[in-house]
């Protein structure tokens, strides 16, 4: 199965051609980052996908400070809706 993200981008977009905000590839990057952490536990020797799950995590970090800097509700909102402990 690969990773879908079009339910996720109708999900969390705010109107129908958002596809780059940071609210909506906060959630992207969350679905991907579920997804591998799956996939790890059946290919625990994929090092070159974890490295790739490390930079999403990083990417999504930086993402997350940036929406807490600007735009504190959405960022509250966010953490919430997809369960992170930012």
């Amino acid at each position: 199965m690969a990773f879908d993200k079009a339910p996720t981008l109708s999900k969390y977009q705010t109107h129908e051609t958002d596809t780059g905000s940071a609210r909506v590839q906060v959630a992207i990057l969350t679905d991907r980052i579920n997804y591998l952490t799956d996939h790890f536990r059946t290919h625990h020797k994929d090092h070159h996908g974890r490295l790739g799950l490390l930079k999403m995590v990083g990417r999504r970090r930086r993402l997350l400070t940036y929406m807490k800097r600007t735009d504190v509700v959405g960022y509250r909102q966010i953490v919430q809706e997809l369960g992170l402990r930012h």
